[in-house]
């Protein structure tokens, strides 16, 4: 057999390809920028060409490296493929999921407990967000976002519908007899939905005032956590709100629910390379946690 390159060399060219950055790529690998570029001049100098165009911001394939990469990509997944097929798919290992973080504290943390009891030799690292970003970042395995599902170079999976319920104090929700009794009452607004509090008055047929006193906070947990100490009445999805409303931290005033503008999805950035078994288990939870 004719002398093959070092596989971790071949690694670091893959990675580098599909991330546009030695650094990136070292990151992704656990190894050093200075590691991956000595690797990536390795590989050049026992092919003999040029696999990369250097540049002070990033690197880009010359075509020796566009029409080597196919090949290469496609030995490391068929290694990865006959190496679990072989040897067992036990999905151990780390895997890093972000998502919103009143998604995250309210709906993902509680269940981890779960998870963990049917997969203890998974490992998982829960990173939050406040506000979406318009790229999936690397070193993130799982990402959820909440929105229309429009973000550039992602796939986006959509989880369902999502609606939206008031929820307040157990104390207050006593008071609250009848729709128009929700306006003489302090409202928590929450930013990036300016318009439930028109739509949901609109659904319940009355004409809203203005308003007495109102609250804004940036996202769901803070809007919660306002509503739990009688701070007013908030608007929320209604998967949050059974959360809490299980627990008896909150209470559901009026059954009437609106259609929530946004919705949850999982975000799948197309690199061509496989996901690895402890992300996918993973993923099927989140995908079932979401779903039902």
């Amino acid at each position: 057999m004719k002398s093959l390159p070092n596989l971790l060399w071949l690694r670091s060219f893959e990675s580098t390809s599909r991330l546009g950055s030695f650094t990136a790529a070292g990151h992704e690998l656990g190894l050093t920028q200075a590691a991956v570029s000595t690797h990536i001049s390795a590989l050049e100098s026992q092919l003999g060409h040029q696999l990369f165009k250097r540049t002070t911001r990033k690197v880009d394939l010359t075509a020796s490296g566009r029409a080597y990469l196919p090949s290469v990509r496609k030995a490391l997944q068929d290694l990865a493929i006959s190496t679990e097929g072989l040897f067992g798919g036990r999905p151990s290992g780390s895997v890093t999921v972000r998502a919103p973080i009143s998604e995250g504290v309210l709906i993902v943390a509680p269940a981890l407990a779960g998870f963990r009891k049917e997969h203890p030799d998974i490992d998982i690292r829960l990173l939050s967000a406040i506000w979406a970003d318009t790229v999936l970042e690397t070193g993130i395995d799982i990402e959820i976002r909440l929105g229309t599902g429009n973000w550039p170079d992602v796939q986006a999976e959509g989880l369902g519908a999502e609606f939206v319920v008031p929820v307040c104090h157990p104390d207050l929700a006593k008071d609250l007899k009848k729709p128009d009794d929700l306006i003489d009452r302090t409202r928590i607004h929450t930013l990036g939905f300016d318009d439930h509090w028109t739509r949901y008055f609109d659904a319940l047929g009355i004409t809203s005032s203005p308003e007495p006193a109102s609250v804004t906070v940036d996202t769901s947990l803070a809007a919660v956590e306002w509503a739990a100490a009688q701070g007013g009445i908030a608007l929320v999805l209604e998967r949050i709100a059974h959360r809490l409303t299980s627990t008896g931290r909150l209470a559901v005033p009026f059954k009437t629910r609106i259609p929530s503008v946004q919705s949850h999805f999982l975000l799948h950035r197309d690199n061509g390379t496989a996901q690895k078994p402890a992300a996918r288990t993973v993923e099927a939870w989140l995908r079932a946690l979401f779903t039902r």
